[in-house]
């Protein structure tokens, strides 16, 4: 059964597509970001060219996928989306590229789980605009150069670290996506409360803001439960105390910690000495991937967590949370 973030901040659905912006006036944060992106969009289109290539790096659910397909419409082009773990062999990114016509977006989520020998692949693609494939094999096997028409590459990865330096090398645009300002998802909250046509008023979007950890995506999922018990538990206004109410339900407290967030933080405590990945993920039963990747960011960023050479140690903060015995029905 997923965990309460997990079912928070999983893969997009409906609902997530629904509160997409749909041009760049209307992304909200990462204003650096979207002001280079403005810029590099139209020295291109002055050039008649396609962007350079770009590599998004940051936590899920900060916008990576959104600015990728923003880019595409800024620039009038279409776009192919794909995932790491899905081009398995360098047959099925060549099939990819040969079907991608001049300007065209190729978007691949989670670059840094591709195979080696399919990201070797992409050198020559991104550098040279072609491809060459083996044919046959044995005495017989011979290259055959496909000439490829020229497009760009828009990687996003939450792990930057595990990308080989040739393959980073070969991005001319990147960009680091930070967790938003409590002023930038409460503007979020506030829009995506209005496609959904659900009222709210300033302190209930305020509550909600709060205990997002940063990203739109949490945001939007807490909003989601919290419209639920809304149209059960009131009027269809979403207020304060329906806000508190539908974040008691989450689990979710003050600090926007989860019930896992607090074993973690627990099963650090417990360990005599600093606690190894993999102790932190027998004692709380989640895989090592998804506490490195979804969890542990926003604890170590929170200032609870301490990550050392030797393991992951609990700061003073860390030990106070644990001390008071927080509870999510204490907390509001």
């Amino acid at each position: 059964m997923p965990s309460v973030y997990e079912s928070l901040a999983g893969a997009n659905d409906a609902f997530d597509e629904s509160l997409r912006p749909a041009k760049l006036d209307d992304f909200v944060g990462q204003r650096a970001i979207v002001g280079n992106l403005r810029l590099y969009m139209e020295a291109a289109r002055k050039r008649k060219e396609p962007l350079d290539h770009v590599l998004f790096s940051g936590q899920p659910g900060l916008g990576k996928t959104t600015l990728a397909r923003l880019i595409a419409t800024e620039m009038g082009v279409a776009i192919k989306e794909t995932s790491g773990p899905v081009l398995e062999r360098a047959g099925d990114l060549v099939g990819l590229l040969t079907t991608i016509e001049e300007g065209d977006v190729l978007f691949i989520d989670e670059i840094h789980r591709l195979p080696v020998a399919v990201e070797e692949y992409l050198y020559s693609a991104m550098e040279d605009g072609h491809v060459d494939v083996m044919i046959d094999t044995g005495p017989a096997a011979r290259s055959v150069r496909i000439d490829l028409k020229p497009f760009t590459l828009v990687g996003a990865t939450t792990r930057e670290g595990l990308l080989s330096s040739p393959f980073r090398a070969r991005f001319g645009v990147l960009e680091r996506l930070q967790p938003y300002a409590l002023e930038e998802l409460l503007a979020i909250v506030t829009r995506s409360a209005r496609i959904l046509s659900a009222g709210i008023d300033k302190e209930g979007a305020d509550l909600i803001a709060r205990r997002a950890r940063g990203t739109p995506r949490v945001a939007n999922r807490i909003l989601r439960r919290v419209r639920d018990v809304a149209q059960v538990k009131g009027d269809g206004s979403i207020t304060r105390d329906i806000a508190r109410e539908g974040l008691l339900r989450l689990g979710i407290d003050e600090h926007g910690l989860t019930e896992l967030d607090r074993q973690i933080i627990a099963a650090i405590a417990r360990n005599d000495g600093p606690a190894g990945l993999k102790t932190i993920a027998v004692a709380v039963g989640e895989e090592e991937g998804t506490i490195e990747d979804v969890y542990e960011p926003f604890l170590i960023q929170e200032g609870y967590v301490s990550k050392t050479p030797r393991g992951r140690t609990l700061t003073n903060s860390g030990r106070e949370l644990l001390d008071a015995k927080s509870r999510p029905s204490s907390l509001f």
